[in-house]
């Protein structure tokens, strides 16, 4: 809190001169900004300007004022009669503001160094008992004259101090006040019956600031009317979120109750449930509706990627991990039996009706795994999924029973999971990379034309590559094998099959040049 001294208001050093007050579009009277009153300082007294040899003429500035009065908007007018008939009818509910500019007599070298004075007067005119001095930054002061027994009523702070001191004294003096314009606001909500009208067309960020010097002041209605209406007004923007819960959080360290407020930001439950990101899950992946899935998709993969930057998510990786693999071996299950029954001998003879939905089926379970998939990879947790994959002989054989357009879908996956691995986001064994190899491979090289053709999202480049880095992996026994086979299928088949010529050609350099480099490098050591 701002060091508080009590004085005795000296007469006879200042002179007045009445200037504008701000109004902020809320209705709230307030004292102009810093920089308001430095420009009217300016103003006053311009720069490189020489004074009037005599003065301009009092009638002058009497008829201006009127002309300008005149010239004001109805909406200007209708307002002050508003105050002015709410003064009449509850007394000190609104508080009556004037102002006024103090400039010192003594001539400074510099206008910017000169004192910014305002008086702001509270309640009914002339019937204040107290001064209160408020000093803020770079000789910006605001003189407030209240009633004692309004600010002793409403604020502990205030009451503490005149029972500490002899109740006589005129003038209460804050020097280094940090939020002068919110102090003279809060100072004037003491004198409103009904602050929540007041609050309600302030910004977030005016209210906080509101609640630091009402909390201050030891203002409870205040605090009490701003944390109601932090609690029911949206928060637009993590930056005005995370302001809000800091201020808050510091006043639940003082014994200040603000769990209503909390609790738009935190559950008694300290960790997400199973059962909710499984649901969550369920709904993504059930969903038939192309957009919306097709969103959905996206920000749940891009909220667990946050969740996964997050040194605090750590303990909750395997829970996640665990059902999504749930969901995979689902979507399995549900995939093999939608083959199972497309391959049967009469699925071909049915009714179109009847065969489109299975067909829908199989490319939906196709793209939830390709889905899930993204996201285990990218969690780097990928490893069981090449084993799940790699072990699904049954439906790599019905694969082949199908036509393409009912399969290819399928053959995305195989895709997907080759490129993790060149990559290096998966790193499943030696045993599981072949066996993955000798299950898919074939049947992805049966759907390339259509995945080049029919597909969007297949990168043939990217592909190839990861074909070739997942071979090359291999024992060179096994690489022998595989691109012997691929090179007969490549040399019938020519841009309807994979390109896997780089591989090729390393498997080829492992196979006839390195051992003839070391045999003739051993020649040299041993001559």
């Amino acid at each position: 809190m701002a060091e508080i001294r009590l004085t005795r208001l000296e007469q006879g050093q200042t002179k007045i001169r009445n200037v504008p007050i701000a109004v902020t579009p809320e209705g709230f009277w307030c004292c102009p900004s810093p920089v308001m009153f430095q420009k009217t300082v300016k103003t006053q007294n311009p720069l490189n300007k020489p004074k009037s040899s005599s003065p301009t003429p009092k009638n002058h500035v009497q008829k201006k004022q009127t002309l300008e009065t005149e010239k004001r908007p109805a909406l200007a007018a209708s307002r002050s009669g508003l105050v002015s008939e709410d003064q009449r009818n509850h007394g000190s509910d609104a508080p009556v503001v004037s102002a006024s500019v103090v400039t010192e007599r003594t001539p400074r070298p510099k206008t910017e160094n000169l004192p910014r004075k305002v008086s702001v007067e509270f309640g009914e005119p002339g019937t204040s008992d107290l001064k209160v001095v408020l000093l803020g930054k770079q000789g910006f002061s605001v003189k407030l004259s209240v009633h004692k027994s309004v600010l002793v009523e409403n604020c502990s702070f205030f009451a503490e101090k005149f029972s500490e001191h002899l109740p006589g004294l005129p003038c209460l003096e804050i020097d280094d006040c940090e939020d002068v314009e919110i102090y003279v606001e809060t100072v004037g909500l003491m004198y409103c019956k009904e602050l929540k009208q007041r609050l309600i067309k302030q910004s977030v960020s005016r209210v906080l600031r509101i609640l630091k010097v009402a909390e201050q002041l030891g203002f409870t209605s205040c605090v009490d009317s701003c944390l109601n209406y932090l609690e029911a007004v949206p928060w637009v923007g993590e930056e005005e979120e995370e302001k809000v819960v800091s201020s808050v959080l510091r006043l639940q360290s003082e014994g200040i109750g603000v769990t209503p407020i909390l609790k738009r930001v935190s559950s008694n439950i300290s960790k997400p449930s199973k059962d909710t990101l499984s649901h969550i899950l369920e709904l993504v992946l059930k969903s038939n509706e192309e957009k919306g899935r097709r969103e959905m998709k996206s920000i749940v993969l891009k909220l667990l990627r946050e969740n996964n930057s997050l040194p605090s998510c750590s303990g909750s990786v395997d829970l996640c991990n665990e059902t999504i693999y749930s969901s995979c071996r689902s979507c399995l299950d549900s995939l093999l039996s939608l083959f199972r029954k497309a391959s049967e001998c009469d699925f071909m003879d049915m009714p179109m009706e009847f065969k489109e939905p299975v067909v829908k089926q199989m490319a939906l379970e196709a793209d939830n795994l390709s889905w899930l998939l993204e996201i285990l990879a990218d969690r780097q947790a990928a490893d069981e999924f090449a084993v799940l994959w790699a072990s699904q002989q049954e439906l790599a054989s019905l694969h082949t029973k199908l036509p393409i357009v009912s399969r290819h879908h399928v053959s995305c996956i195989t895709a997907r999971m080759f490129v993790g691995i060149g990559r290096g986001e998966l790193l499943p064994s030696k045993d599981t990379r072949h066996l993955l190899l000798q299950t898919w491979l074939q049947p992805l090289i049966n759907d390339y034309s259509w995945l080049q053709h029919g597909c969007r999202s297949f990168d043939r480049k990217v592909v190839e590559e990861g074909i070739g880095r997942t071979i090359l992996t291999l024992p060179l026994e096994d690489q022998q094998s595989i691109l012997l086979s691929w090179l007969g299928t490549f040399l019938k088949a020519g841009d309807n099959c994979p390109n896997l010529q780089r591989a090729f050609e390393v498997w080829w350099r492992r196979t006839f040049i390195r051992p003839y480099v070391e045999q003739e490098s051993l020649h040299q050591l041993d001559s």
